[in-house]
């Protein structure tokens, strides 16, 4: 009797678990795994070496806008089909490339480990490959660059900085590693910085009125105005007379953007030095705040001579995202 009873339960468990959306399937997936902003290739090694690998290339490794060198958006990792097992299968993310398919291009969520974004792109030959790469590749960007965020938030949380003082000077909260410390503290500007190796990577804290940004139709002239202005009174160089300026060679990268849930014009650029062989990207968000009449501006900015910075402003733009504004 007791035995009828157990297996009885044991299929109403398996019942249950398959009714409510594969809940054991869902239990066994393990933590996936790999670096920020690096996606695993499955593809042949000719489609690879080929117009198709790069198509890819030409989409998933674009160079970051607003770095002062070329670096790419993601770092690409090549494995051929028969490779794809075991440890391999827990990179958080993933791109497999199918010959002789129907063409089209699928996102598929934790399929093998958790959290992991797969993009499953098949097409019938070589040329449909190509075209669904192009033709897709914004939506399966995007994607990745949403698992990599929240992946890098979701690091940065295990040990952030606990204070009020954002609250206290600007109405802000913003999650930011213990590793960084308060480097200028004044009424209405706060400098935030975390030490690198051979460099600093800042975070700039301070509010602007609205009419500052929006007097008139040049608003990337007056977003310009408004940080060298802020470099000239805070962010002094190494020597008497030198501060900080938007590069004056090229102009930086405006676009629109949202951070909790409220306009923002979002600038990426190169910073310099004027009087000084110093320079490095920026990445800039002016928070409109309609509330308080006023923009809240997060920056930050790196410096770390001849050596690669898109995981550095990634991990500030993790940082920025990360804005709650009462």
């Amino acid at each position: 009797m007791k035995k009828t009873l157990f297996l009885l339960f044991g299929l109403i468990f398996l019942v249950s678990c398959n009714e409510n959306g594969d809940k054991e399937e869902e239990r066994i997936l393990s933590d996936s795994s790999g670096n920020i902003n690096q996606i695993t290739l499955i593809i042949k090694n000719d489609l690879w070496e080929g117009p198709v690998g790069e198509a890819i290339r030409d989409n998933f490794a674009a160079t970051v806008e607003g770095l002062p060198q070329e670096e790419p958006m993601f770092s690409l990792s090549q494995v051929p089909p028969e490779t794809f097992s075991g440890f391999v299968r827990k990179n958080r993310s993933f791109i497999s490339v199918q010959e002789g398919k129907e063409t089209e291009a699928r996102i598929i969520k934790d399929l093998y480990a958790r959290p992991q974004t797969g993009v499953i792109i098949s097409g019938e030959n070589e040329e449909e490959l190509i075209h669904i790469i192009n033709e897709s590749s914004e939506k399966l960007v995007s994607a990745f660059k949403e698992t990599e965020m929240k992946e890098k938030q979701r690091r940065m949380k295990k040990s952030l900085k606990k204070d009020g003082k954002l609250e206290e000077k600007f109405g802000l909260s913003l999650d930011f590693p213990s590793a960084y410390r308060y480097a200028l503290e004044e009424e209405d500007f706060v400098w935030i910085r975390k030490e690198i190796p051979k460099g600093n990577m800042e975070i700039l804290i301070y509010e602007v009125p609205i009419n500052q940004i929006e007097s008139d139709t040049n608003t990337i002239g007056n977003i310009i105005k408004m940080r060298d202005s802020i470099g000239k009174a805070h962010i002094p160089g190494p020597t008497e007379g030198t501060h900080m300026i938007t590069e004056e060679a090229y102009a930086p990268y405006l676009f629109e953007s949202e951070i909790d849930g409220k306009f923002a014009y979002e600038t990426r650029g190169t910073w310099e030095v004027k009087g000084a062989f110093m320079a490095g990207p920026f990445l800039n968000y002016a928070i409109k705040d309609e509330a308080n009449n006023r923009f809240l501006v997060v920056e930050g900015f790196v410096f770390s001579p001849s050596r690669s910075k898109r995981d550095n402003i990634f991990e500030i733009d993790a940082i920025l995202q990360s804005a709650d504004i009462e």
